[in-house]
């Protein structure tokens, strides 16, 4: 593929095409007449060989390797806006920008809202958009990292990508209180027999490592993709859950519920801000990282 050869506006037109499935309000979208983006089609037709929206009726519909575009043609936008949104100096006080972090909901409620308490008292207009980790974080890292500014994720997961590190966390279990088969300590019987409620997500791949590792099998009674709804789900029950430790001195004030010690020496947590290689010299994501290791130099000195 000659990239020489290719007018790059044609991403923007390709990618309203296929979101908006009509060729007028793609044109309204981005500004082109209707002649216009029906070269812009015709053009687009021609270079991948297909008609990549097709007449059904009175509308038309994505042909198959039309709906195999769709997302690859808004990941690559995302790239390429961020690419050409590179600077060479950034000033946080003065600048006007948003930054999309990937994290859990553990990671916002431990790491991310120190992160925008400090980034709202200096630099007013700088914007944070969390989004919740996809399952494809671990089978499709480089296309996640590509189009986002950064993923808060602990070390263990992922690998081969530049990160820096934040603070450190530990493994504790949840149980209710007044729990009527469990005192002040778990045994590994415990863990066996007792039911569990699980964050069933790539985050947990370590713990839950360890735990096949020492011969224990979860039985599992609930499982959630929320760290902090697990609190919820342990009280006025026999389950027990793993959770961080920060995290469940945050939640357990809400819930009737209290943290017990692993009857195993569990495997720490060290969470992480990742980033893709095409970010490293840029001056707006150098502000970003520093920040954010000054906000997790802060939360280590908080153990």
């Amino acid at each position: 593929m000659n990239l020489t050869r290719l007018d790059l506006n044609l991403v923007v037109a390709l990618r309203a095409l296929l979101e908006e499935r009509n060729v007028t309000r793609a044109g309204q979208r981005v500004g082109l007449s209707q002649p216009a983006m029906s070269a812009a089609l015709a053009r687009l037709r021609r270079h991948f060989d297909d008609d990549l929206l097709a007449r059904v009726g009175g509308h038309y519909e994505l042909t198959a390797l039309g709906q195999v575009l769709l997302d690859r043609t808004a990941t690559a936008y995302d790239v390429l806006e961020r690419l050409f949104a590179s600077q060479a100096d950034f000033d946080p006080a003065a600048e006007s920008r948003e930054f999309r972090l990937v994290a859990s909901d553990y990671a916002v409620a431990v790491f991310g809202t120190e992160l925008a308490r400090v980034v709202h008292q200096e630099a007013p207009g700088i914007r944070l958009r969390f989004a919740q980790t996809p399952p494809s974080v671990v089978d499709d890292t480089a296309t996640l990292l590509s189009a986002t500014d950064g993923l808060l994720m602990p070390h263990g997961v992922i690998s081969d990508f530049p990160a820096t590190d934040l603070y450190d966390d530990r493994w504790v279990f949840l149980v209710a209180e007044g729990h009527p088969d469990v005192g002040d300590r778990l045994t590994r019987q415990d863990l066996a027999r007792l039911p569990w409620v699980t964050y069933q997500r790539t985050y947990d791949a370590p713990a839950v490592r360890q735990l096949g590792m020492l011969g224990i099998e979860p039985r599992v009674e609930v499982s959630v993709d929320s760290f902090q709804l697990l609190p919820l789900l342990v009280t006025g029950t026999r389950r027990i859950a793993l959770i961080q430790a920060r995290l469940a001195r945050t939640l357990t004030p809400i819930a009737a519920v209290r943290t017990v010690e692993p009857p195993y020496e569990a495997v720490p947590l060290r969470e992480a801000l990742w980033w893709h290689p095409v970010h490293t010299h840029d001056a707006a994501h150098i502000w970003l990282r520093e920040t954010a290791a000054r906000v997790g130099s802060r939360l280590a000195g908080v153990s």
